[in-house]
C-alpha cells in the first residue's frame, strides 16, 4: 500500500469511538456484581493456579523473540507514546531512548515520535497532545471529577490518531487511561504495545477479557505475569522491570550489620505519607525503648517535601532522632540496618539493598481490610513477597492502629534478631534473582519495532 493511503484516516470519528467506550464502561459498571459474584464462586481456584505461576520457573526476559522477520524495516517507525503520571513518564523516556538508539544502529534514522505526556516527555522531542501527567502529579484522582478531563483527553488522541495514523502506540502503566485508548488506537488501524501489565492477576480477574481487545502485545515486568496472560489468550512477552536499568547503577545491599538506623519509608505522596508517617514515627519509637541508640532515617526522593515530613517528625517530637535525607536515596538505604515501608515499587530499591523490611498497607477506612480479606487473588500483597512465591517480609494491611504487637515483634526480628536477619536476606537474594537482569527498556524498543515490522514493510538483511 503506497505511504500516503496508509496514512488516510481509519475508523470511527473521535467522538464515536470515545462514546463506544463510555457505554462500555457503563456497561462494565452494571455487571460488576454479577462478576464479582463468579468471582468469589471461583476465588480458590484462582489462587491456586496463581500460585502455581508465582513458584514455578521464571521467564527469562533476555529470550525474549527477534522483532518480527530479521530483516531491516523500510523506515523509521512513526510511534504514539503514551504516560500518564510521573513514574509512567521516566519509564516513556527510557523506553524512547532505546526506541531512537535501535533505530540508528538499525540505519532507520530517527522515529517520528508524538504522544501523551508531561513536561519531560516535550523537552525530548516529543510533540504532545495532552498533558495528564501534570494533573496526577497534582493529585486529581476523584474519579467522577476527572472523567470530563479524560473523556476530552481521549476525543483529542482519537482525532489524532485517526489522521496521523502511527504505526504503533506505545502505552506505559496506567490501564484506566490505555485500556480505552487501546481499543480507540486499534479502531483507528493502529498497533498496540502496552509496557506494565495491569494487575489483573491481583484482583478482579475479569477485567482481562477487556483488556484482550485494546492490546496487540503485553510487554510483562514481573516474571510470573507471561504465564497468567498467555494462559488467558494475551499477546505477551516478558520483558524485565524497569527499575533494574536504574538500580544497575547504585551500590547494591547486603546492608551493614554494625549500622543502628532504621529506615522509614511512608509514601512518595502527600496523602500516604499523612496516613502512615504518624504511624511509622510511634513504632520506631517504641523500638527505641528497646534499643536506646536507634537511628531513624526518612530517605526520600522529592526534595519539595522536605518540610513536610519534617513538619510530621517535629509533630511526633522525634526531632532529636528521626531525620530526613534527600539527594541520595540509596546511599540512605545502604546505610540503614532494616525498614519499615509502605508497599510500592520502593520495595524493589529495598530489594536491590537486601534491605530486612516489615511491610505495611494503611488504609484510611475499614473497606480496605475487607478488600484485601476477600477480593485479592495471591496470598500476598508485596512485590518482594509475590517474587519470592512465600513470605520473605511480614507484610500488614489494616485500617486505624492496625496489630500492634504483630507488627512489633515483626519489627524487633527485622532489626534485632541476627538469625531472621539472615534468614530474611536469604529469601531477598531469591526474590532479586527471579526479578530478571536490566535492559527492558531495550527490549521494549524491540518489541516496537517487531509490530512496527508487521506493518511498514522491509528491505534488506539486518546488519
Amino acid at each position: 500500500m503506497p505511504e500516503a493511503n496508509a496514512r488516510a484516516p481509519k475508523g470511527p470519528p473521535a467522538v464515536l469511538s470515545v462514546g463506544l467506550e463510555f457505554l462500555r464502561a457503563l456497561g462494565s459498571v452494571a455487571l460488576f456484581p454479577i462478576r464479582l459474584a463468579g468471582y468469589l464462586y471461583r476465588r480458590e481456584a484462582l489462587r491456586k493456579e496463581l500460585l502455581g505461576d508465582l513458584i514455578s520457573a521464571p521467564g527469562d526476559p533476555t529470550a525474549a523473540p527477534a522483532p518480527g522477520p530479521m530483516q531491516r524495516l523500510g523506515r523509521a517507525p512513526r510511534v504514539f507514546i503514551s504516560c500518564a503520571e510521573p513514574s509512567g513518564e521516566t519509564h516513556a523516556l527510557n523506553a524512547l531512548a532505546a526506541l531512537r538508539s535501535r533505530c540508528v544502529e538499525l540505519g532507520l534514522g530517527e522515529p517520528v515520535v508524538t504522544g501523551l505526556g508531561g513536561e519531560r516527555l516535550r523537552r525530548a522531542g516529543v510533540q504532545t497532545v495532552d498533558d495528564p501527567v501534570r494533573r496526577a502529579a497534582m493529585g486529581f484522582s476523584a474519579v467522577l471529577g476527572s472523567l470530563p478531563f479524560y473523556l476530552r483527553l481521549l476525543v483529542r488522541v482519537a482525532g489524532h490518531l485517526r489522521r496521523e495514523r502511527p504505526d504503533v502506540c506505545l502505552m506505559i502503566d496506567s490501564p484506566a487511561l490505555h485500556v480505552p485508548l487501546g481499543r480507540i488506537a486499534r479502531r483507528a488501524g493502529v498497533g498496540v504495545v502496552h509496557f506494565v501489565a495491569p494487575q489483573h492477576w491481583g484482583w478482579a480477574p475479569w477485567r482481562v477479557g477487556s483488556y484482550r481487545s485494546a492490546v496487540d502485545r503485553v510487554l510483562t515486568i514481573l516474571p510470573f505475569e507471561q504465564a497468567w496472560f498467555a494462559r488467558r489468550g494475551v499477546p505477551t512477552v516478558h520483558v524485565g522491570h524497569p527499575l533494574q536499568d536504574a538500580l544497575a547503577q547504585t551500590l547494591p545491599g547486603p546492608t551493614d550489620e554494625n549500622s543502628r538506623r532504621l529506615a522509614l519509608l511512608p509514601g512518595s505522596r502527600r496523602k500516604v505519607i499523612d496516613i502512615n508517617l504518624p504511624w511509622m514515627l510511634a513504632r520506631a519509637a517504641e523500638l527505641r525503648v528497646e534499643y536506646p541508640d536507634l537511628e531513624v532515617v526518612l530517605p526520600h526522593g522529592r526534595e519539595e517535601l522536605r518540610a513536610h515530613l519534617e513538619a510530621h517528625i517535629a509533630a511526633a517530637g522525634a526531632s532529636q532522632w528521626a531525620v530526613v535525607e534527600t539527594g541520595d536515596f540509596h546511599g540512605s538505604l545502604h546505610g540503614s540496618r532494616a525498614a519499615l515501608s509502605v508497599s510500592g515499587t520502593v520495595l524493589l530499591d529495598l530489594l536491590h539493598q537486601m534491605l530486612p523490611t516489615v511491610v505495611v498497607y494503611r488504609v484510611s477506612g475499614a473497606g480496605g481490610p475487607w478488600m484485601y480479606a476477600n477480593l485479592l487473588t495471591p496470598p500476598w500483597f508485596a512485590s518482594i513477597n509475590l517474587l519470592a512465591g512465600r513470605e520473605v517480609v511480614p507484610e500488614y494491611c489494616f485500617a486505624g492502629e492496625g496489630p500492634l504487637i504483630e507488627v512489633r515483634s515483626a519489627l524487633g526480628r527485622a532489626y534485632g534478631d541476627s538469625a531472621w536477619r539472615e534468614q530474611c536476606r536469604a529469601g531477598l537474594a531469591e526474590a532479586a534473582l527471579r526479578l530478571g537482569p536490566p535492559g527492558a527498556c531495550a527490549r521494549v524498543a524491540d518489541e516496537v519495532l517487531g509490530l512496527a515490522a508487521q506493518r511498514i514493510g522491509y528491505k534488506g538483511p539486518h546488519p
